[in-house]
C-alpha cells in the first residue's frame, strides 16, 4: 500500500504502517491521522513525540503500559486516568494508532 505526500510515494504496510520511518514528518503524520480520522491538535502531538523520542532511544515502541504510566506522571493523575486521556485521544488503542501516527512500527504484543 502507498500514499503519496508532496510529490513522493510514502509505502506502507497493510495495516497503514510506514515501511521506511525516515519517511515520516509532521506532514506524514497529519495525512496518517487524517485516515484514522483523528484531528490533531497539541494533546495528540504530545504522545506522538514522546513516543519518537522513545523509541529514538531503545528502538523499540513503549508498550501501553509504559506509555500510561509516563503520561500518569507527567501530568501528575493516577494511571486509570492516563488511559482514559489516552484513549480518547486514540480510541482504536494508543499503541496501535499513536504509533502508526507516529510512523513507528506496530508494537509488539498489539494485534
Amino acid at each position: 500500500m502507498s500514499f503519496d505526500y508532496e510529490g513522493s510515494t510514502i509505502e506502507t504496510d497493510e495495516n497503514g504502517y510506514l515501511l521506511t520511518l525516515e519517511d515520516w514528518c509532521e506532514g506524514v503524520a497529519a495525512k496518517l491521522a487524517e485516515d484514522e480520522e483523528i484531528e490533531m491538535n497539541d494533546e495528540h502531538w504530545e504522545i506522538i513525540n514522546f513516543l519518537r523520542d522513545y523509541y529514538q532511544e531503545f528502538q523499540i515502541a513503549p508498550a501501553v503500559k509504559v506509555l500510561t504510566k509516563a503520561i500518569a506522571k507527567k501530568n501528575d493523575i493516577h494511571k486509570k486516568e492516563a488511559s482514559v486521556f489516552l484513549y480518547n485521544l486514540f480510541p482504536n488503542g494508543p499503541g496501535l494508532q499513536a504509533c502508526k501516527i507516529a510512523g513507528l512500527p506496530k508494537p509488539t504484543g498489539c494485534v
